[in-house]
């Protein structure tokens, strides 16, 4: 079937950034790579670099980590916009698969989804169209949990183990010559995957189950009992859980910790209810459906504390209390409904900006949608004619910006304008913006220089002086304005 077909495809990719925030800095280098179940190549690796779009400051210390010079930003013939009308191209060519990253669904494709969004592109690539999405920092971090040893890791100053790519590529041979340059940490990903793939082979199986909302939603209804993990402060901790619910609001399922008794929660009046599942630890625990959980069998309940004292069958009468209890479900739906309503009165007291609005502002409507396949096709006179013609203003915005990145000369003088000193008044802002402004660049180079200095590193403070230059050639460019 088609659907089986999809795990056979995989596209391993990775992101170099120009700083940490998906809403305000860019993508500077995509690395991709699709793949069979057996990770055998099938195709060219996809590597593209751009240049910086101007009026966007980058984050100095990134751009070390990155090991992105100015030289680097300057003489790439790509623009961003080029760039990624080349990686929607070519990831259209590689779907349906699965797209997986390292970290890619809290990071990558948070920056996938606000680029394509900005650039008039169809933001959910990786789930439309077939496409599923998966996470290899996740399935590592389960993976150690019920496999400790199939993989070596460092350990932190509090005893727990630590993720991080580039050691623990180190430490387990896995060749990475070039860590923080995309295609060379797509190679070592992969590298990672083939070791969970044969060292914990479970886990790796249950992870091919989970790579999109439906599948997730489906084996959460079917199965009575079943562990999940989340992770936090430093560490994966097991849950064996049931489901009672979703979310009314975010479609999450809500399962019950089979660690507490449920006679105690069944019984209670609806206010006292609703202040106990406020305490913590929670014994609702939210299930990302969107976000590749893995899910794996109730018997591995019985390994973990606070469940193995329990016992298997004490397990199943517990969940069976819960599944059996229509009106505890019935409650807890309407306590989380609550929540909800009163979140959302607060979050809209805050303003939100177009660039930040892909999750607040809804999706494009199919008008809007229409007009951004013509905006593309379109050469750069006729892109000025569809910008007023989007009904969502955002989107106008948007591709009057692109204009103004690509090809301002085509733009009107009053126009150019207008963009040239909203961007001046943003990056040469004195206070602390959500975005990177020139005197924050100045102030980190500062900082970095010390620490540099003191570890007597020559390159890095060569960089830093040029990163110095590149900065004040921004600063020139938009101080007129």
């Amino acid at each position: 079937s088609a659907a089986s077909d999809v795990y056979k495809r995989q596209v391993f990719y990775d992101f170099e950034t120009s700083g940490r925030s998906s809403s305000w800095d860019q993508i500077i280098e995509v690395g991709a790579v699709l793949v069979n179940d057996d990770f055998k190549v099938l195709a060219d690796p996809l590597n593209i670099r751009c240049s910086l779009k101007p009026g966007l400051v980058p984050e100095p210390y990134a751009l070390i980590v990155n090991n992105t010079t100015p030289q680097i930003l300057r003489k790439t013939n790509l623009s961003h916009y080029g760039m990624l009308s080349q990686m929607v191209e070519q990831f259209n060519k590689w779907s349906p698969a699965v797209f997986v990253g390292y970290n890619s669904i809290s990071f990558d494709e948070e920056f996938l989804r606000k680029s394509l969004f900005k650039t008039l592109n169809e933001p959910y690539l990786t789930q439309y169209s077939g496409n599923k999405r998966g996470d290899i920092l996740g399935l590592i971090r389960t993976a150690h949990l019920y496999y400790p040893d199939c993989i070596k890791t460092p350990m932190s100053d509090k005893g727990n183990a630590v993720f991080k790519l580039a050691e623990l590529t180190e430490m387990n041979g896995i060749k990475h010559d070039n860590a923080h340059s995309a295609l060379s940490d797509v190679m070592a990903t992969i590298g990672i995957a083939q070791i969970i793939k044969d060292k914990a082979p479970s886990v790796w199986k249950a992870s091919l189950m989970t790579t999109s909302k439906t599948e997730v939603n489906a084996i959460v209804e079917k199965e009575k009992i079943f562990c999940v993990n989340e992770y936090f402060y430093g560490k994966a901790r097991p849950f064996a859980v049931t489901f009672v619910c979703f979310h009314p609001k975010y479609n999450w399922p809500q399962c019950f910790d089979l660690k507490s008794d449920p006679s105690t929660y069944l019984k209670m009046p609806y206010a006292q209810l609703k202040d106990e599942l406020k305490k913590s630890p929670k014994v609702i625990r939210s299930i990302k459906n969107n976000k590749h959980p893995v899910i794996m069998s109730p018997n591995y309940a019985t390994n973990f504390e606070g469940y193995k004292q329990l016992g298997a069958d004490k397990l199943l009468e517990r969940a069976n209390m819960i599944q059996s209890n229509k009106e505890f479900k019935d409650k807890v739906t309407k306590i989380l409904s609550e929540e909800a309503d009163d979140k959302e009165a607060l979050d809209s007291q805050v303003g939100v900006m177009a660039e930040e609005s892909i999750y607040a502002g809804g999706f494009a409507k199919p008008e809007d949608q229409k007009m951004m396949v013509d905006f593309h096709k379109s050469d750069w006179k006729g892109k000025i004619g569809l910008s007023e013609k989007f009904k969502d203003e955002r989107f106008s915005y948007f591709a009057k910006r692109l204009i103004y990145e690509e090809n301002p000369e085509v733009l009107g003088k009053d126009e150019y304008k207008k963009i040239h000193r909203a961007i001046a008044g943003q990056i040469l802002s004195t206070n602390d913006e959500k975005w990177n402004t020139v005197p924050k660049a100045f102030k980190d180079i500062d900082d970095l220089r010390v620490k540099y200095d003191e570890l007597k590193d020559e390159k890095t403070l060569g960089m830093l002086n040029d990163l110095s230059e590149y900065i004040e050639e921004i600063q020139t460019k938009y101080e007129s304005a």
